[in-house]
Parts: C-alpha cells; structure tokens; sequence
C-alpha cells in the first residue's frame, strides 16, 4: 500500500509533466511567473529524496530521472529562468533554495552559483527577515553550496518545534511550520540523525495526535506532510488504519486532493491545485516504505 501510493503519484506528476513549465512569456508580469518556480523546486527536492532512498523500484526511478531532466532543461532552461530570477531579485533565497536540490542531483549553472557567492557577503543577505523555519532552509541551501555554517542549533531554538510550547495550540499554520522544520533539519528526511533528541522525544509524544486530527479533517495535504514528519523519527508509527485512509483518498490515476475530493475542471488548474499534495504523497510514500524495510531487516551491524 506504501509503494502504491508513491507510484501513484509519480505516474500523475510524469504524465502532467508540461505543466511545471515556467509559462514564461515576453509580455507575462514577474508576479505572474515567480509563483511558479515553487512546484519544480519541490519537484526537485522530492524527486532526490526518492532516488537517494532507492525502494521505489526501477521504473519509478527512471520516471524520476526523466521528470527532473525536463524540469532542469525545460521548466528552467538549464537554470537559465533562475538567473533571471536572481537578477530580478538579487537578495530573494528562491533561486538559490531551488538551484540547491538540483545541484545535489548533478545539476550545476556557473552563474548561479556566482551571484550566491557574491551576496553571501553583503549584510542585506544574512540580515534577511524570514520566519525561523525558513532561516533553517537558507541556512541549508547557504551551507550546500559552500558559504559557510550558520549556528543551526540557535536557528533551531527560535522555531516553534524547538521551544516545544503546549501541543494544544498548534493549528494549520503551525502544523506547517513544525512539518518544515523537521525536513530543513533533516535535509527533507536524508540526515535523520540531525533531528535534536528532545524534538523528536516531544513528536513522539504528540505527534500521533495531529495526524489523527488531520485525518478526521481530511486535509490530504497537511496529512501527507505529517506522515513524512513521522518517518523521520527514530521510531516511526506508520499507523496503517492512517495509511488506509490516505491512501483512499487518492485519485484512481494517482493525484492526492489538498482536502477532502477531487476538484473538477481545466486541467492547467487542477494541476495547479494539486501538484503539491501529490508530489507530499510521492514524498510520503518513500519515505515510510524505506523505514517499514528498515524495520524488517533491522539495525545495520
């Protein structure tokens, strides 16, 4: 059922695939194109992860390859569409954060790398306002490229995960952040020996409770986010009867709704509405299959 899931969604996001394309035009707006790097960056950083885990099996693993090719060559004209964007907003962390998952895979653009290098040592840089989950991410992507390692564990502290406050607060935004903080720490589930002991101690405690609740609310996508955050830790539920319902809430030809059904309508659209708890479900799904394999060959000698 866990390997169902992922390939589910691959073979959606591969068969859509046109549909990462940046839309960029001589007469199209920034703020019209600059929304639409977000879905090839999690596209990148998805698609490592499943290739980095290897239990989805060959023909996902060529699926892959071939999405991330196009999005690198097409969606993003070999990094070409994120210079642009850099030159359009010198201080913003996009371009790097996004350039950062396809570099890990091989993918490289000289000049890119050049402007990060160059504003790494303006003060605008490192005194740029971002919420604390998010100084975590460019503090990663700074540190992938080689500019350097910020004080993770002080970042750390100032997130709302790190403080551990009452668990009865925590609503939607706040789900968000704690599921975000879990992958910046742990490199989007690649490094699990980063997440700090009390963090994962204090998840472990409550953590059963808001899948639990998310799943009764049917919100598909912050369910999905929470499932990854659940194979990160060094014991993870994978709940099945959780799975279960999950897993029925996904299209019959793989797509993962945001809440409760489907939407219905132009294609471009439900693409747009849908691509990100689709490609969390591609997330998801490798990253409890290769914990649920851990667990039946046990700890490495």
């Amino acid at each position: 059922m866990l390997h169902r899931v992922g390939a589910g969604a691959l073979n959606r996001l591969s068969e859509h695939r046109e549909h990462f394309r940046i839309r960029l035009h001589h007469d199209s707006p920034p703020h019209e194109i600059k929304p639409r790097f977000k879905p090839v960056g999690e596209l990148a950083v998805i698609g490592s992860a499943l290739l980095r885990e290897g239990v989805a099996g060959t023909r996902q693993a060529a699926q892959v390859t071939r999405l991330l090719d196009f999005a690198w060559q097409e969606a993003l004209d070999g990094g070409e569409l994120l210079a642009w964007l850099q030159r359009d907003e010198p201080m913003s962390p996009i371009p790097l954060e996004t350039y950062v998952a396809f570099r890990e895979l091989g993918y490289r653009h000289r000049g890119i790398e050049a402007h990060a290098r160059l504003i790494n040592g303006t003060g605008s840089w490192h005194a740029l306002e971002a919420l604390p989950n998010r100084r975590l991410g460019i503090i990663g992507s700074a540190a992938a490229v080689g500019l350097g390692q910020a004080d993770v564990a002080a970042a750390t502290r100032r997130t709302w995960l790190g403080q551990r406050p009452e668990p009865w607060t925590v609503d939607y935004h706040v789900a968000y952040d704690i599921t975000h903080t879990v992958y910046h720490l742990t490199d989007w589930g690649g490094k699990l020996d980063r997440l700090p002991t009390d963090i994962a101690d204090y998840l472990a405690l409550w953590l059963p409770s808001w899948i639990d609740e998310w799943a009764a609310r049917k919100h598909w996508d912050l369910l999905g986010e929470l499932l990854v955050v659940d194979a990160c830790l060094p014991r993870p539920v994978l709940d099945a009867a959780i799975w279960r319902r999950y897993a029925a809430a996904q299209s019959p030809q793989g797509a993962m709704p945001v809440q409760r059904t489907m939407p219905t309508g132009d294609a471009a659209a439900v693409f747009d509405l849908v691509h990100h708890p689709t490609l969390v479900a591609a997330l998801a799904s490798v990253m409890a299959t290769s914990r649920a394999m851990g667990a039946l060959v046990g700890p490495a000698p």
